[in-house]
């Protein structure tokens, strides 16, 4: 018998496509392996079982043909919108209201055939790079000790167990790429712009990015090209490109640990084989981007919580929002992203792309976070993603790519960046460092 849990969204779109099975089957799969394991991992705060299967079945009556996800099922971040279904953001002090309509990036992979099996756990107003509240605790499904990371950490989680073969997320100071990397997946946060946001109040001031979580970069590229309504192209031919290589944090006071700082290094080297131009180059990250990085990250959320009963918010939410309403007025002129922007436009001239560590470190411990102080989860927040946040602030397209393991068998991961347009360069690159050093696809939880 033919299973298509574990099978790529391209995979599965193909054969759906072709009438080799019938999408019902497909979700039927997909929402079976949710009920057995999402007890342990934790990804969904809500299954759209039945509603899921009606929709496969209507699928039917649409030219399957001509749907680039036909009968793909597909996860998406509980702070999108989804019609039929409430948009909790992790709180509890957010409506229990059903959306009216989708969002529009939900609209988009719903018109290419995807089929919305749940919502994913987020930790509350997607602030912190771990998943947990009120509604669920999000998992590594790699290693069930540890956090899946966050915020689109439950999207993450339900990818890399197997329980949707692609995810919707979102990235606002490393939300796609910091759970990517725990989880072994490919994320993309797109350029600002490249496609629609519409999150929360205002994007986090334009900081924030709708994009794919997938297990391939085929199937992300594929995700992308929908979430952005480009039209799927085919790879492009392989280039010689510029690559930065560079271990450094760009936040002063944080170390990259080995694991790290070896999988950058190897990428680099495998790359360079491959006829790249590599060289090690570090970008002239300023002493002021911790400041400013704190700054934005504050009063985004000091924004997204202005409606909202404080009462009914965790304590370190609160306090996160607090810090943060003294610096909506400065964060809101712009002055320090675009400073940042010139500082670092330099250095993109001479690089098409630049290569990191993803992390700093393995992701923490799979714990109550939310119950902890403020400062506890600032600190490990900002100890283990600090190479993420400059590309939010820059609005630059940035990827996560599993690359090698960890001393735990989970993934480590590295980053790519490019400059304004450069989705196509990065997800090139990403493509030849699949090939080079493969990565599984999902984690056996059997």
């Amino acid at each position: 018998m033919t299973t298509w849990v574990g099978r790529t969204a391209t995979e599965i779109a193909a054969a759906v496509r072709e009438q080799r099975v019938a999408p019902r089957e497909v979700v039927a799969e997909h929402l079976a392996r949710i009920e057995r394991f999402d007890g342990r991992v934790g990804a969904f705060r809500t299954v759209r079982a039945e509603a899921a299967l009606a929709e496969a079945d209507e699928l039917l009556s649409r030219d399957l043909g001509s749907l680039p996800l036909a009968g793909v099922p597909v996860a998406v971040k509980d702070n999108l919108a989804v019609r039929g279904e409430a948009t909790r953001m992790g709180s509890a002090a957010t409506p229990d209201t059903p959306a009216d309509e989708d969002h529009v990036t939900v609209a988009r992979l719903r018109a290419a055939g995807a089929v919305v099996v749940g919502l994913t756990n987020v930790p509350e107003l997607c602030v912190f790079g771990t998943t947990e509240g009120v509604h669920g605790t999000a998992r590594n499904p790699w290693d069930l000790s540890r956090t899946a990371g966050g915020s689109s950490g439950g999207s993450a989680a339900a990818v890399a167990a197997g329980m949707a073969p692609i995810a919707l997320g979102n990235d606002g100071m490393g939300s796609l790429r910091i759970p990517a990397a725990n989880c072994g997946l490919v994320a993309l946060k797109p350029g600002h712009g490249v496609v629609p946001a519409g999150i929360g109040h205002g994007d986090w001031f334009g900081m924030s990015e709708n994009g794919p979580l997938a297990t391939t970069v085929e199937d992300a590229r594929l995700m992308f090209s929908v979430l952005a309504d480009t039209g799927q192209a085919p790879p492009a031919e392989p280039a010689t490109r510029t690559i930065a290589v560079s271990v450094r944090s760009p936040l002063a006071g944080v170390r990259v640990t080995r694991p790290y700082t070896t999988a950058a290094r190897q990428a680099a080297a495998l790359l360079a084989e491959a006829g790249h131009r590599v060289r090690p180059a570090d970008p002239p990250y300023p002493l002021w981007l911790s400041t400013t990085s704190l700054a934005h990250w504050t009063a985004g959320t000091a924004v997204d919580a202005e409606d909202l009963d404080p009462r009914r918010l965790a304590r370190r939410t609160r306090v996160h929002a607090a810090v943060g309403r003294r610096f909506v007025t400065g964060v809101r002129t712009g002055v320090r992203r675009e400073q940042l922007r010139a500082r670092l436009a330099p250095f993109f001239a001479e690089h098409d792309v630049l290569l990191t560590p993803a992390l700093a470190r393995r992701s923490p411990a799979s714990v109550a976070w939310h119950e902890r102080g403020w400062l506890r989860n600032i600190l490990a927040n900002t100890a283990y993603s600090p190479m993420t946040p400059p590309w939010n602030l820059t609005g630059w397209p940035a990827m996560a790519v599993p690359f090698g393991t960890l001393p735990s068998g989970a993934a480590c991961a590295v980053q790519l960046v490019g400059r304004p347009g450069s989705e196509a360069a990065l997800l090139d690159v990403a493509g030849q460092l699949e090939v080079l050093n493969p990565w599984r696809r999902t984690a056996r939880l059997d």
